[in-house]
């Protein structure tokens, strides 16, 4: 069945943001004295900010600095995502077709400033007929909210649409809220519980789904 709308994630799925967020954690990290490692990568990947507070507190060993961590993380990452972000493979040929066939929307775990300097420095800022973040819903992901609240903004049934997905938070969301998830793995290791795992967006079972020739 081709789907009646689709929702992507941005991090790491659209944008190939991962590295940015690694700098800006490595620095964290470093700047306490701390090596930041692949175990800690897989634990903040895909996490919102309120949930990246809670890990860095706890990788870090900083009781009661997690919000100052996470913020801090955030800024640093901010800067890195305006200077250096670039599409992941297949991203901006997919959105491109797809965006004339039917209504297609972000839904980030991340807050509108991020989402939007990774978008604009893609020129994929006006692409997306809609543009849900965390800073919309009341839980992020893993909750189901920001694909409900996306496929609510679609007018469209989440049975009827598709997720694409690079990290376990986001699959988790989008299958909670009842979406056909295809999942693009962007960290080593990191295993996904998708209906769909392909290599990139420009897979051919990518396109098979989602009804492109």
């Amino acid at each position: 069945m081709t789907p009646r709308a689709v929702v992507f994630d941005n991090d790491g799925l659209l944008l190939d943001t991962e590295p940015c967020w690694t700098r800006a954690q490595s620095e964290v990290f470093a700047r306490r004295g701390r090596v930041f490692d692949l175990e800690a990568k897989r634990a903040l990947v895909g996490t919102a900010p309120q949930t990246a507070a809670m890990v860095l507190e706890r990788l870090i060993e900083a009781p009661g600095s997690g919000d100052a961590l996470s913020a801090e993380m955030y800024d640093l990452a901010l800067s890195a995502i305006a200077d250096g972000a670039a599409p992941r493979p297949g991203a901006v040929k997919l959105v491109t077709e797809l965006r004339s066939r039917m209504p297609i929307a972000v839904a980030s775990n991340a807050p509108r400033r991020h989402l939007l300097a990774g978008l604009r420095r893609a020129g994929l800022e006006d692409a997306f007929t809609q543009t849900v973040t965390v800073e919309d819903v009341e839980r992020p992901k893993p909750a189901a909210d920001l694909y409900t609240r996306a496929c609510e903004l679609l007018d469209v049934r989440p049975s009827d649409a598709v997720a694409f997905e690079d990290s376990p938070p986001g699959v988790a969301a989008a299958r909670a809220a009842g979406l056909f998830v295809i999942g693009i793995p962007s960290v080593a290791g990191v295993a996904l519980e998708a209906d769909l795992v392909a290599s990139s967006l420009a897979d051919r079972a990518v396109r098979d789904v989602v009804g492109l020739p």
